[in-house]
C-alpha cells in the first residue's frame, strides 16, 4: 500500500576530523564548492549511509555494497523469494521501494522514480579541507628500513544540512509504505551515528525534522536545507574568517526562523512535525514551532 502524505525533511549532521564524501577522481579530496567554499555531499552517499543503516537491522535491499553482478543478485533474491521477474524482486526490497531503479535484465526491462529523492548536501558555512600524511605500518620492500607514507583529507569541521521530499505520486508506482518512510526517518539519524569506520567516525547528526503533509497537498516548502542559518551564540552571523575557524557544535547555533515563517504560512496543510534533535546542538526558534502546531509537534531529544 503506497503512502498517501507528501513528506519534507531537512537533516544537518556534524563532521569532525573526517571525509564527508571523497571524490575518486580528485585523489579522495572531499567535494566541496571552490565559489563558496562549502563542502559538500552527494545524495548518493547520503543513500549509501541509509542502506547500511538498514544493512544492520537485516531489513532487504537490493544494492547492499557487495561487487557481484545485476544477474547474480536478482537470483538470489529471487531463490529467495521464490519470485520470477525483476519488479517482483524489487518490490521486496525497502531501498528499490524508496530511492527507485533501473532495471535490464534479459527481456526484462523497466524504470522506477524513487518517491525519495534528496538534493546534494552543503555545509552550512565556509570549511576547507587539510592534506594529512601519515606513517603505513609496513615498508615497501623485505630489505627496507624505511616504511612507506599514506596521504589523505579530512574536513577538521562541518555542519551539512541535507534536504528530502517524499513524493505521494511516485510511491503508487513502487508501493513505498508509510513504514517505509518511517524506517527512513530513523535510518538517517541512526546510519549517520553508526558510520564507523576510519574515514566516517566523527560523524554526528544533530537535527532532523520532517513535515508531513496533509492527504491531497502537493506543494512543498521546499529547499529546508537553505532556510537554515548558521549563527554565533550571541546570535550575530559568522565572518568568513570565524566559518573557516569553527571546529565546535557548541560554537554556533541554528537559526531556523525562516522554516518556521514558511511553515505558519500553511500550517493547515501540514498534518505533524517530528522533530529530533542533539541534545548538544542549540536550535532556535523551537518556541514558535510549538505556538504554532501545538499537540501535532514532536519533538525528541536525543
Amino acid at each position: 500500500m503506497s503512502f498517501e502524505n507528501r513528506r519534507e525533511y531537512l537533516f544537518v549532521y556534524s563532521v569532525k576530523d573526517a571525509n564527508p564524501n571523497g571524490d575518486p577522481l580528485d585523489a579522495n579530496h572531499p567535494r566541496y564548492d571552490e565559489e563558496s567554499g562549502q563542502i559538500m555531499v552527494s545524495d548518493v552517499r547520503i543513500k549509501r549511509t541509509v542502506r547500511d543503516q538498514w544493512l544492520r537491522e537485516d531489513k532487504v535491499i537490493f544494492v547492499d555494497g557487495e561487487a557481484k553482478t545485476l544477474a547474480n543478485r536478482v537470483s538470489e533474491l529471487k531463490e529467495r523469494f521464490s519470485r520470477d521477474t525483476g519488479r517482483e524482486i524489487l518490490s521486496q526490497c525497502i531501498d528499490t521501494r524508496l530511492f527507485g531503479a533501473t532495471y535490464a535484465l534479459g527481456k526484462e526491462a523497466f524504470s522506477w522514480t524513487g518517491p525519495v529523492q534528496f538534493k546534494w548536501g552543503r555545509s552550512l558555512h565556509r570549511a576547507e579541507a587539510k592534506f594529512v600524511q601519515g606513517t603505513a605500518a609496513f615498508a615497501t620492500k623485505e630489505a627496507s628500513e624505511q616504511r612507506s607514507f599514506r596521504n589523505e583529507y579530512i574536513v577538521p569541521f562541518a555542519l551539512i544540512a541535507v534536504y528530502g521530499i517524499a513524493n505521494q505520486y511516485a510511491s503508487r508506482q513502487t508501493n513505498a509504505s508509510d513504514d517505509d518512510l518511517d524506517a527512513l526517518f530513523e535510518a538517517l539519524w541512526k546510519g549517520t551515528a553508526n558510520l564507523i569506520t576510519r574515514s566516517k567516525i566523527g560523524h554526528t547528526p544533530r537535527l532532523l525534522i520532517e513535515f508531513k503533509y496533509v492527504a491531497g497537498f502537493d506543494g512543498a516548502l521546499g529547499s529546508l536545507d537553505e532556510k537554515v542559518v548558521l549563527k554565533s551564540l550571541k546570535g550575530e552571523p559568522l565572518s568568513d574568517d570565524e566559518q573557516l575557524a569553527l571546529r565546535s557544535i557548541d560554537e554556533v547555533k541554528l537559526d531556523i526562523s525562516e522554516v518556521a515563517d514558511k511553515a505558519s504560512l500553511i500550517k493547515n496543510k501540514i498534518e505533524t512535525v517530528r522533530i529530533v534533535k542533539d541534545a548538544a546542538v542549540r536550535v532556535e526558534p523551537l518556541d514558535k514551532l510549538e505556538d504554532i502546531f501545538g499537540g501535532n509537534l514532536k519533538i525528541e531529544v536525543r
